[in-house]
């Protein structure tokens, strides 16, 4: 029996690699003789430029940032040298773990170290940049990353040169940079943004896991403000802010990304990366899925073996178990979920042939893993 184990992460507790050595050790205990393939997803959230780095032979490597709220960071991002292509995370540099002392203030945070970490890919000679687009704490609609790119953002009366979304209130004009190219002589911070997506052929892929837009009540600000500790007045801001963004952004580069799926995701990053990088957004699973054979690997498989921590009405957006389990059903596969938790709703436990819940707690996750995976196996043999 082939048997395919491709689970995401269980957030907070395993990474995706962890939790499908766990899966293959209770498998094997069962089916000794089975051949067992291991490929862990993702969807575009944290631990994509791991997942991508594991399957594809990539190293890590460090450039200097800064956090959301302006604090010096070392940040990190896959290099894949076979093919001159950067993987990174916008959490690397504008998520919790950027954050100094867990301060958060979402008035203020804003990208501006994504885009150094995309400057930094640019000048390795990166033809193509992923950008795994989840896990923020900002909320700038890809502002500060713009800045860090060239992009100069005036008022009527001054240059906005620091700050984070609050500051757009007042946007007036957009000043966009010169094109020119980018060499390892050049400072940083005059390295134009139109060398991501103009003059050199560098190819911008955005990899988001939700489809919201800009603005609205299923926008970036309504819908996931709240999770990033923004009041109701402070979203009301944020909501006026973004609304400004885009709207110059419209009369003043000639495009509007505002209304596209996941142009909210990430705090807006997902529609600056549409607007300042000329990136394009896509599904994170389908990213991820590409870059890791996923699909030539279902297809030699007689079982499908997927996971996460929590199973829920979520999965069906974009996730990376369903996205398996689709692909799985493509090619005729039974496709089973071990997952931390699952909610009672038949239409998500209905993509899977069986779905197995752990039902313990995050320390005892390794052992509850092997548990549900032995009685899987069992049930497989029958």
């Amino acid at each position: 029996m082939r048997i395919l184990i491709a689970p995401d992460k269980f957030k907070g507790s395993l990474s995706a690699l962890q939790v499908a050595e766990n899966i293959a050790l209770g498998i094997r205990d069962v089916i000794p003789d089975a051949q067992i393939g291991i490929a862990p997803v993702a969807d575009g959230g944290e631990g994509t430029a791991e997942v991508i780095c594991n399957a594809r032979g990539g190293e890590w490597v460090t450039c200097r940032a800064h956090g959301p709220l302006g604090n010096p960071i070392e940040a990190r991002y896959v290099w894949l040298s076979e093919n001159a292509s950067a993987v990174i995370e916008m959490s690397e540099a504008a998520g919790l773990r950027a954050l100094k002392d867990g301060v958060r203030d979402v008035l203020r945070a804003n990208t501006l170290g994504v885009g150094e970490m995309l400057l930094d890919g640019a000048k390795r000679g990166a033809r193509e940049i992923i950008v795994g687009v989840g896990g923020s704490v900002t909320n700038d609609g890809g502002f500060g990353m713009a800045r860090a790119l060239g992009f100069r953002f005036f008022t009527a009366e001054r240059e906005i040169e620091n700050g984070g979304p609050a500051e757009l209130i007042g946007l007036a004009r957009i000043e966009a940079p010169v094109t020119a190219g980018l060499s390892p002589e050049t400072p940083l911070k005059s390295q134009p943004a139109s060398a991501l997506g103009g003059s050199l052929p560098i190819r911008i892929a955005a990899a988001s896991d939700v489809r919201n837009p800009l603005l609205g009540e299923n926008g970036a600000t309504r819908t996931f403000g709240p999770q990033k500790g923004a009041s109701p007045d402070e979203r009301e801001i944020l909501e006026r802010a973004l609304t400004r963004l885009a709207d110059t952004v419209t009369r003043e580069l000639g495009c509007d990304f505002r209304n596209d799926p996941g142009a909210g995701a990430a705090g807006g990053l997902g529609f600056g990366l549409m607007s300042f990088c000329n990136a394009e957004l896509r599904p994170g699973f389908d990213v991820v899925a590409a870059a890791v054979q996923l699909e030539e690997k279902i297809r030699s498989a007689d079982v499908v073996i997927t996971g996460e921590g929590k199973l829920d009405r979520q999965t069906m957006e974009g996730k990376a178990p369903a996205g398996v389990a689709l692909l799985a059903r493509k090619f005729g596969k039974r496709t089973f979920a071990i997952v931390g938790r699952a909610v009672p709703d038949q239409r998500v436990r209905d993509i899977f042939d069986g779905v197995y819940e752990l039902g313990g707690s995050i320390p005892q996750a390794r052992e509850l893993l092997r548990e549900r995976a032995r009685e899987l196996g069992a049930a497989l043999k029958h």
